[in-house]
């Protein structure tokens, strides 16, 4: 690919210069947690705490002399041994939530879930009637999800065959690795042009487009709001999104519902469309099957109520200056994963947020309390992807699903979702083995394993949990645990341990009977 002066080529960023967009926060002291975890600070048990396997236990010791207990497990547990205060980003902002702590203002939000809910129903019933309605509906998926493996498979050359293509129609490429180039660039180009009318897109909202525009104290309208018509007109720069590049051609397409993105393309003097890399398809032919499957799978519809397609500079019709900033952001990234390269597949839409039974609870907020990535079950892969698992917020995110297996179904590009968030689920718990201090997890199921190594460590841990769990129950039930354990116990209670163990048990039983002989 070719580079230009003062902008940066695509390619997989190291972790050290990682753009603060592509982060997703830090989960403190730079460790993943998992979905209900949290991070363990500062060193191993310190001083007077336990030793040994992980950090966790002294081998030397028992669960008798002041070694591992119930009661250390439990305060790692309950945190009372320190737990992580939340970290702060690279910009200094406090890290993003995990996502069961984001997910909770939503779940107490009983009106906001029945909106959701309904939403999601009417939506799952357009969607069935759309894609009921082909007889080669499966064909078509299958010819799209080969569609896009081929224009990944040869996605540099694509992308330099568009940039040669816009280039010769009179137009300019520019290449931004991150969030914060593409910011860069954009504010460049359109700074001097006064208000600028913004067609409002996905792509915009990843690189946070508008906040970047505001501080630099650039004026910007809505190019879809009732309200801003007028202000397009009178706009001489607009900024749109884009929704597949062709190679072959240079072509941007985008496909809408209200026509900003074209009032945008045929009134301003300056068009500046800002796309994502991984939306490159080679040519027209592979194009007008992507075209089939998009509308009826995004909104129940056969066709898109509009569809604008626009190729450099033609003089005396539209823009006389037109640019187009193609976005990495993480893409080569998740290029760079042999398993998880399958996300970049994705084609925006949203059918599988609509089938979804977490995303009908708790809808947008907690896959990206930003606003910058993508919500649902492709949110839960593309994020971890794009930004890796070494923050607490991504890390979880590869858990906020039931494994279902409806989002595979309906995506009209056949990404193995579930199989993707399995993958990531490892990469996760692979993270946390690598890391110096364990997660509160990883020490619990440490320490148990030492615990249930030797049977007399076993016989006095089990001893131990069972007289403290007596203590708490009420009724032969525990309807309350400390700590994360609490989150157990919010949805379910525990029937209180016998006062005897089964081993013990037996082992008088057997007393017993030998005393008769």
């Amino acid at each position: 690919m070719s580079l230009r002066e003062g902008e940066a080529g695509a390619h997989v960023p190291d972790p050290s210069e990682r753009d603060p967009d592509a982060s997703g926060g830090s989960g403190g002291s730079g460790a993943p947690a998992d979905s209900g975890g949290s991070a363990v600070p500062g060193g191993s048990g310190g001083s007077g705490g336990p030793g040994g396997p992980g950090g966790v236990v002294g081998p030397g010791s028992s669960a008798g002399s002041g070694g591992f207990g119930v009661g250390t497990l439990l305060r790692l547990v309950s945190g009372q041994q320190g737990s992580a205060a939340r970290g702060r980003g690279p910009d200094g902002k406090p890290a993003l939530p995990r996502f069961a702590e984001a997910a909770r203002e939503a779940l107490a939000d009983a009106g906001a879930r029945h909106d959701l809910a309904e939403s999601a129903g009417l939506a799952r019933d357009r969607l069935a009637a759309a894609t009921g309605e082909p007889s080669d509906w499966e064909e078509l998926r299958a010819a799209g999800a080969a569609i896009r493996d081929r224009a990944l498979l040869d996605l540099g050359a694509h992308l330099e065959a568009f940039e040669r293509a816009v280039t010769d129609a009179g137009g300019t490429v520019h290449w931004a690795r991150t969030a914060s180039d593409a910011r860069r660039i954009v504010a460049s180009l359109v700074r001097e042009g006064g208000e600028v009318a913004v067609a409002d897109g996905p792509v915009l909202r990843e690189v946070r487009l508008a906040d970047a525009l505001a501080e630099q104290g650039i004026s910007a309208c809505d190019a879809g709001g009732p309200e801003g018509r007028d202000r397009v007109r009178a706009a001489r720069v607009a900024v749109t999104g884009a929704d597949f590049l062709v190679a072959d051609s240079g072509t941007v397409v985008l496909l809408e519902a209200d026509g900003a993105a074209r009032a945008c393309l045929t009134l301003a003097e300056k068009l500046v469309c800002v796309a994502g890399m991984d939306r490159a398809v080679p040519d027209w032919t592979d194009l007008e099957v992507l075209l089939q499957l998009l509308p009826r799978a995004a909104g129940g519809q056969r066709l898109s109520p509009q569809v604008s397609a626009w190729t450099g500079v033609v003089p005396g019709d539209g823009p006389s200056e037109v640019h187009v900033v193609l976005v990495d952001n993480g893409r080569t990234r998740i290029l760079g994963d042999d398993v998880g390269r399958e996300a970049l597949r994705c084609i925006g839409c949203g059918a599988c947020s609509a089938v979804c039974p977490v995303y009908e609870r708790v809808g947008d907020h907690p896959y990206d309390p930003r606003g910058t990535g993508p919500s649902g079950p492709i949110g839960a892969v593309w994020t971890p992807l794009a930004r890796g698992v070494d923050r607490a917020q991504t890390a979880s995110l590869p858990f906020a699903s039931t494994l279902c297996g409806a989002c595979a179904e309906v995506c009209p590009v056949k990404i193995d979702i579930p199989g993707l968030l399995v993958h990531l689920r490892g990469e996760v718990v692979d993270a946390r083995r690598n890391r110096p201090v364990p997660t509160p997890e990883l020490a619990v199921m440490r320490g148990l394993a030492w615990t249930m190594a030797d049977a007399r460590r076993f016989e006095a841990a089990v001893g131990r949990g069972s007289r403290w769990a007596r203590l708490v129950a009420r009724g032969g039930r525990i309807r309350r645990l400390p700590g994360l354990l609490g989150r157990w116990t919010e949805a379910r209670d525990l029937a209180a341990p016998p006062a005897e163990s089964f081993r013990v048990w037996w082992r008088r039983r057997e007393a017993a009977r030998r005393r008769l002989r």
